[in-house]
């Protein structure tokens, strides 16, 4: 009888494993499978996809599947890819999935993450998307960003990857000329993700990252924030400023702000730092409001304003040209309220364990926009110049709820939390660190009486290593 008991806990801990690749550690384990696909539209170059290939095999992916087919068979590959994992035998520790494309076809990419968020045997893991625009005729060969990719994976597997992509995002820029196609990342991963297996930045680490954003200069903080009708805002207003002074932020608070009001406001600030003496290192802008149903911003007269908007009038700011620009947004997205996803079996076992498994259904994706080529920018593109070095951190993801109540919202909770704790730490790396203890959380809503998961999106353009204190 023990030895039965000790088999079925030894099976159930190892399942457990394979269903949250991160546990507690703040680091992905990539014990298992892993699988990799790449589906690409017809026009695209070979070289592209050969180009792929070699990528995946250096990064250890044991299975590449490669598909062409038109980009309306993209979902029924990706419902068949998923269908493929779910029988596979043995745990699979992660998926990377390429989609090429020409510029303007993947208009519809969330549905395609969607699908693979679906996936029984990725829960838990990270999901890694590479969408790639192609221009008709393109060069043949693979450019500057598919090379770039293929070096820094081959002599920097230590690095967790979205260092790797900032150094790369970095290197498309100071290789390509005039207006180029500016790359950038989805993510809303839990932890490091280390696609070579071992400990991300130890310190005997080759080569190192090119540069770091110095942040010597003026730095500036912008706090917009709706308190009326929204209770515990007033303690988001309060820590985050408090917050922003420890980091030595220059602070403007502005409450109650019109829909109109928040653009006007923007502009003001823009203004004040093109007009500022000395050089401006850093800028940071907190939109706090209520949300639409589409990800609009709600001023307190209740009309709406598009937060990218506001994204677009500092990313002209010429005091800003090549310096970060951060952005926190704790707003709804929508409506949707994720009950999260867990194991249907064993429940006695998770008693056992004393566990909360529940974790954020978008939870565990990276996305990375880029051009294949990395070339200059024809029609639409995945980012213009002007949107580089950019951060912005979504309190939840697309068409969900974020949820504060009288103390205060979650985001804003832990993020201040983790950057006291660290202040010196790669930002990035810790807003990783924030979601993952966001998404540990169970919350309930106003209006809700069931518990229910968050999970932030964190969207970077960054072209270098940022650290608010240095």
């Amino acid at each position: 009888m023990a030895f039965l008991v000790a088999g079925t806990l030894q099976a159930a801990s190892q399942w457990a494993d394979a269903q949250d690749s991160l546990g507690r550690k703040g680091k992905y384990s990539l014990q298992g499978s892993r699988v990799a696909l790449t589906i690409s539209s017809h026009g695209v170059s070979t070289a592209t996809v050969t180009a792929l290939d070699c990528i995946f095999g250096s990064l250890g992916f044991e299975k590449c599947e490669k598909r062409r087919t038109s980009v309306q068979c993209f979902l029924e590959e990706l419902v068949w890819f998923r269908q493929h994992l779910d029988a596979h035998k043995g745990p699979v520790s992660c998926a990377l999935v390429a989609l090429v494309a020409p510029s303007g076809q993947l208009r519809h990419a969330q549905l395609l993450v969607r699908e693979l968020s679906c996936c029984e045997a990725l829960r838990g893991c990270p999901k890694v998307f590479l969408l790639l625009s192609s221009d008709h005729g393109a060069a043949p060969e693979p450019g500057a960003f598919l090379d770039g990719l293929r070096e820094l994976c081959g002599c920097c597997p230590h690095w967790s990857l979205l260092q790797l992509l900032t150094e790369l995002f970095c290197r498309v820029a100071e290789d390509s000329t005039g207006d180029t196609s500016c790359p950038f990342l989805r993510s809303s991963l839990r932890g490091a993700l280390c696609l070579g297996g071992v400990e991300p930045w130890r310190p005997e680490t080759e080569p190192r990252l090119r540069a770091q954003y110095d942040l010597l200069g003026v730095k500036a903080a912008l706090l917009l924030a709706v308190i009326q009708d929204r209770p515990g805002a007033q303690h988001d207003v309060k820590a985050l400023g408090h917050l922003c002074q420890a980091l030595g932020f220059e602070i403007t608070l502005r409450k109650d702000p019109t829909a109109q009001g928040f653009q006007a406001e923007l502009a003001q600030f823009r203004e004040r730092l093109d007009t500022c003496k000395g050089p401006v290192s850093c800028a940071l802008v907190a939109l706090m409001a209520h949300g639409g149903p589409q990800g609009q911003l709600l001023g307190a007269d209740g009309q709406e304003v598009q937060p990218e908007a506001l994204v677009r009038e500092l990313s002209h700011c010429q005091a800003l040209q090549g310096s970060p620009k951060i952005f926190l947004l704790q707003a709804c997205r929508g409506g949707k309220r994720d009950a999260g996803v867990g194991p249907v079996a064993l429940p006695w076992y998770w008693r056992w364990r004393r566990t909360l498994p529940a974790i954020p259904t978008q939870a565990d994706v990276l996305q990375i926009h880029a051009d294949a080529q990395g070339s200059p920018s024809r029609g639409s593109t995945p980012g213009s110049s002007d949107q580089a070095d950019i951060l912005t951190v979504y309190a939840a993801t697309e068409g969900c709820v974020a949820y504060r109540d009288e103390k205060g919202s979650d985001l804003v909770r832990t993020l201040v939390e983790v950057l006291r704790a660290n202040p010196r730490g790669d930002l990035l790396e810790l807003l990783t660190e924030v979601n993952r203890r966001v998404c540990e959380l169970d919350v309930l809503g106003p209006d809700c009486d069931e518990l229910r998961k968050a999970c932030l999106e964190i969207r970077s353009s960054l072209r270098r290593r940022l650290c608010l204190l240095g």
